[in-house]
């Protein structure tokens, strides 16, 4: 009996129902198991299968779940810092190039919003897709000034 290593990637991080498992996981598992008992119940009783296969078997497919589960929680983890990321670029100014005309273009970004594909962010009343960031930089219609430090009196020594 072959188990598949891993199961196929969704191309989205941002999909609705990535925490739950699949039909075809739950079916795989079920599959699984029911060949599991059918085989012992219609072993040779004079010769029969070792349990110790049985055993290893159940480890291996457990282990598999386990790493499925991992990987969910991680991709769910990618995407909310990604989804993080993009709300601390409004205010920001960034550089995309279009991806239908590849004309670079610049704004400022006013807001976020989230889809199932990911972050769009609002610039210039343009959504524009994280992927296609290519430079983030400060506003250029604010001044940064220098800040003076205060710094505390020096406190005497008393020798």
């Amino acid at each position: 009996m072959s188990i598949q290593a891993t199961e196929s990637v969704s191309p989205s991080l941002f999909g609705a129902s990535t925490a739950t498992p699949s039909q075809s996981a739950t079916a795989d598992k079920d599959m699984f198991l029911n060949l599991l008992v059918a085989q012992m119940r219609y072993q040779d009783p004079l010769n029969p299968t070792d349990s110790g296969q049985f055993l290893a078997q159940s480890a291996q497919f457990t282990a598999l779940e386990k790493m499925q589960a991992v990987a969910d929680q991680t991709a769910m983890l990618v995407s909310s810092q990604m989804a993080f990321g993009a709300t601390g670029l409004v205010g920001r100014d960034v550089t995309w190039t279009d991806a239908t005309t590849g004309a670079t273009s610049s704004g400022l970004v006013q807001g976020v919003t989230f889809s199932t594909e990911g972050p769009l962010l609002d610039v210039g009343g343009q959504q524009v897709p994280l992927a296609l960031v290519a430079t983030v930089g400060t506003t250029g219609s604010s001044t940064s000034s220098p800040t003076s430090a205060t710094v505390p009196p020096a406190v005497p020594d008393f020798q």
